[in-house]
């Protein structure tokens, strides 16, 4: 075979993101035909300096994180494009993950957890922990520029190594004054382990006192974590297949803005740093396990009250109270997070996704969905496998 494009891939290999990365660039090349990758193993920060020099390259896709990096693939003059926040070089496309979007999701995941204290550990080193920081102060209608109690930060630096043990003493305050129970949202795994094992170290109760949700979902970290992290999911294999497409294109000669090209995630993994109802009342707890546990069925609030000792009308405050919402929104949200699991995660039919949760029509799950949503199954199904 002749090979029409040599492609550097300049991307790591020591972490879950970064193997994303590369699996939907690979997946972009075999497609593609005549595309040959270049690529050596390397750590997030180590410069990997083997392409420069004598190789020759017709375009590059790389997580540019340093100025040597940056001075480097400048000199090549090839087509580039930076799958890396921290936005070395000006005037390249590049693509990232949604941060507002992975922000909304993980304190989506907190609140369904029964959560009314949120708090942020982040690293201000990297990009998307500020961006991560922002939405999450904004979710929180935190007014610009007020000091945050709920948000610690790691010390400013100028190398990406985290001295952990100089920071156990602060964080184990700022774990202690804040309100219980509490959900923290990390701003990637990394800092959502080290978190958890502080938390450890100084008997923090996680999940009963402190939830724990991290980014990235890479699953050796979470699953080694005590206990096992939950974890927002990106989606790095189309943002690698996006990055390549963008770089086809960039190599025929087409003009590209510099924008960036985000990418939603595709939805949490729970784990049993999360595995809590932070609900005070045990009958409304006892509600809301019975509801989600009957996700499959088409269960009414009657259903529920069968189950609790209560009052109808008592039941409506006193739940609304707990969660901010009815017990028949909440089973309509449990119910359509039971759709869209089927429909990510099968090939199941909407006849076959109807009868499975007990909808009599598959036109009306359909109404339903789109009511609920604002998309269609087949809209939402294409998306989540986009």
């Amino acid at each position: 075979m002749k090979y029409e494009k040599n492609i550097a891939v300049i991307v790591e290999t020591s972490n879950a993101y970064a193997r994303g990365l590369l699996h939907g660039i690979h997946e972009y090349a075999r497609a593609r035909k005549g595309w040959t990758l270049y690529l050596t193993e390397h750590g997030r920060h180590e410069i990997d300096e083997s392409f420069a020099g004598s190789w020759k390259f017709d375009g590059v896709i790389a997580r540019i994180e340093t100025d040597l990096m940056a001075h480097i693939i400048k000199d090549m003059n090839v087509p580039t494009v930076d799958v890396s926040a921290a936005r070395k070089i000006e005037g390249i496309p590049w693509v990232e993950t949604d941060d507002a979007m992975i922000t909304k999701l993980a304190m989506d995941h907190l609140k369904d957890c029964g959560l009314k204290n949120f708090a942020f550990f982040g690293d201000p080193f990297y990009n998307w922990s500020l961006w991560r920081q922002q939405k999450f102060e904004e979710l929180m209608a935190v007014p610009v520029g007020v000091p945050n109690p709920m948000v610690f930060n790691l010390p400013q630096r100028t190398e990406p190594r985290v001295r952990w043990w100089t920071q156990r003493e602060r964080i184990r305050q700022w774990l202690s004054n804040l309100p219980k129970p509490v959900g923290i949202f990390a701003c990637y795994d990394g800092c959502g382990q080290q978190l958890l094992e502080i938390c450890r170290y100084y008997n923090f109760r996680v999940p009963e006192d402190i939830a724990v949700v991290g980014v990235d979902n890479d699953e050796l970290l979470c699953d080694l974590a005590t206990p096992s992290m939950s974890s927002v999911m990106p989606d790095g294999e189309l943002t690698g297949s996006l990055a390549a497409g963008l770089l086809d294109r960039l190599m025929e000669g087409e003009t590209l803005q510099s924008q960036k090209l985000s990418v939603a995630p595709l939805g949490v993994e729970k784990r049993v740093s999360t595995d809590v109802i932070a609900v005070s009342d045990p009958l409304i707890a006892q509600a809301i396990k019975f509801i989600r546990a009957n996700a499959h069925k088409n269960i009414r609030v009657e259903d529920v009250l069968a189950d609790i000792p209560m009052s109808r009308r008592v039941f409506e405050t006193r739940f609304r109270s707990a969660l901010d919402r009815t017990p028949h929104q909440e089973i309509l949200r449990v119910r359509v997070n039971a759709v869209k699991d089927l429909l990510a995660e099968t090939n199941l039919s909407l006849f076959d996704i109807s009868e499975r949760l007990e909808i009599q029509h598959p036109e009306y799950l359909s109404v339903f969905f789109k009511k609920e949503t604002g998309m269609t199954p087949k809209e939402f199904r294409d998306q989540s496998r986009r």
